[in-house]
């Protein structure tokens, strides 16, 4: 025959929509085109495949070679489709079977000698493929990432000459087995290193109960830093669906690890990051660290050094827990359910408050300093935390505190209170969710009023102090937010200035 069509996949944020390629050989000069928006890369493929095919030992077509990529209006990029390519003209040239292609897709880009590279967002592309009812055929190297779709039939293939062969019926390619849930036991540095600064380490645990934003400030080498580190070893184990979503963005980027797929993700971007660095973007969008960092922790350090642009990109995320990277030709969607956790000084010199180093900063300069941090971003940060300078003697007196694996397990039972209560982490709840479970006893909402009076909260300030004492009582074990939870969930919405 001298038409064959074979399927692979494109990429399109996480999604991976279905490509076909249509392979035709027809009489004339010879001739090899590639039609259907590729890419520098994808044009490249017609190099690749005609030296694999040559160095593979199969006869390369001395005809007209055009190559399709239907839809033609989607953008291709990378060199995922070199192996349906090369496996549509050995099917169109005879060389190769046919019957089973209605059941296969093809991912993977081909060396020289025909061995079978790594792509990126391979994950994407198995899930969908299962999706579909299809096995999908990649490299060796990417078989592990594939086979974490349990609906997916993934059938690695370390050359073209071994998948001839399957197509030919003269060695079946194996399935990959199905990869197992690595452990999510805590990891990385523990709580239990941080001494003293109580009330610090008390607000890190609301924050992990509820997922609530955070932000620590207060002189350089108080612990800001060393607290925000630990803020992923007491977050509760991630669900198999949201470990399978966080791989598939990582795998977008292509750092897929296969021993810690299922560890909350932690970015720390320099303060020197540009938007589409943070939120994503570029000619073929990408995802940004705050997609990275999805059903993890983000951690902003020196927050106000961030350029201001950059961080009023971060609002719309923090609300809606997904970001739109739109761009001339292309629009791509990620998801950016992130926990925020950011950490500044009081001052430019950093030692305003500092009960033995003096201040260097006129009044002009704190101002402008904390001037970079807008309204509506603080409006959007649950709790703020001031982190003192320890004595010398509170320092070497401290006793440790509770280790990580103490405080996650009241974690893990304050969040299984609120998912069986309503399904989501209390900083999720929309209005109706703030309303329906959120609302104080006679005590907690007299102390709420007076507190809207004096401190002149937004409606936005309001929703978030009624979820952070909600996540309080869960703590406390209460069936409403009481007096003393209102009266600690409003002291985390103190101002910079002391207010």
């Amino acid at each position: 025959m001298s038409l064959a069509l074979v399927r692979s996949r494109a990429l399109d944020g996480l999604d991976a929509p279905e490509v076909t390629v249509e392979v035709h050989l027809a009489n004339g000069l010879p001739a090899f085109s590639l039609v259907g928006l590729p890419d520098t890369e994808v044009r490249e493929a017609r190099d690749r495949v005609r030296a694999a095919l040559q160095t593979s030992q199969f006869e390369f077509p001395q005809r007209r070679i055009t190559v399709n990529l239907a839809p033609a209006d989607l953008p291709k990029e990378g060199g995922r489709f070199d192996l349906a390519i090369a496996v549509g003209i050995l099917v169109a040239s005879g060389q190769v079977s046919a019957k089973l292609l209605d059941d296969l897709e093809f991912c993977g880009e081909l060396s020289l000698n025909g061995e079978l590279r790594a792509v990126r967002g391979v994950l994407a592309v198995a899930l969908a493929a299962g999706r579909g009812g299809r096995a999908l055929v990649v490299a060796p190297a990417n078989a592990a990432e594939a086979a974490l779709a349990r609906e997916t039939t993934v059938l690695p293939a370390g050359s073209l000459c071994a998948v001839a062969a399957h197509l030919n019926g003269h060695t079946a390619l194996v399935p990959q087995p199905c990869s197992s849930v690595p452990s999510q036991s805590a990891c990385g540095p523990d709580l239990a290193d941080v001494r003293g600064q109580l009330q610090a380490r008390r607000a890190l645990e609301v924050a992990a109960a509820g997922a609530h934003a955070l932000l620590l400030f207060g002189p350089p080498g108080t612990g800001k830093s060393m607290l925000a580190q630990r803020l992923p070893g007491l977050l509760p184990p991630m669900s198999e669906a949201e470990a399978l979503e966080t791989a598939a963005v990582s795998s977008l980027e292509g750092r897929f690890d296969a021993a810690r797929w299922a560890q909350r993700p932690m970015r720390a971007p320099h303060h020197s990051a540009s938007a589409a660095a943070l939120v994503g973007g570029g000619a073929t969008p990408r995802p940004g660290e705050i997609s990275l960092a999805h059903n993890g922790v983000l951690y902003l350090d020196e927050l106000p050094e961030f350029d201001r642009r950059v961080l009023e990109s971060l609002r719309e995320p923090l609300e809606n827990g997904c970001i739109s990277v739109s761009r001339a030709r292309r629009r791509a969607e990620f998801p950016a359910r992130f926990q925020l956790v950011a950490a500044m000084n009081p001052c430019p010199c950093g030692f305003l408050g500092h009960p033995r180093k003096a201040c260097r900063c006129t009044p002009e300069q704190i101002a402008r300093y904390r001037g970079r941090l807008s309204g509506p971003l603080l409006d959007r940060i649950d709790l703020v935390v001031e982190v003192p300078v320890l004595e010398h003697e509170e320092l070497a007196s401290a006793v440790p505190g509770p280790s990580s694996t103490e405080v996650r397990a009241r974690v893990e039972q304050a969040r299984a209170v609120q998912i069986e209560r309503q399904g989501v982490v209390n900083a999720r709840l929309d209005s109706r969710g703030v309303e329906r479970f959120c609302m104080p006893d006679q005590g907690g909402g007299a102390l709420l009023k007076q507190a809207m009076n004096r401190l002149d909260f937004s409606a936005r300030a309001y929703h978030r102090v009624l979820r952070v004492a909600r996540t309080l009582a869960d703590m406390a074990g209460a069936a409403q937010p009481g007096a003393a939870q209102m009266a600690e969930a409003i002291q985390y919405r103190r101002s910079l200035d002391g207010r």
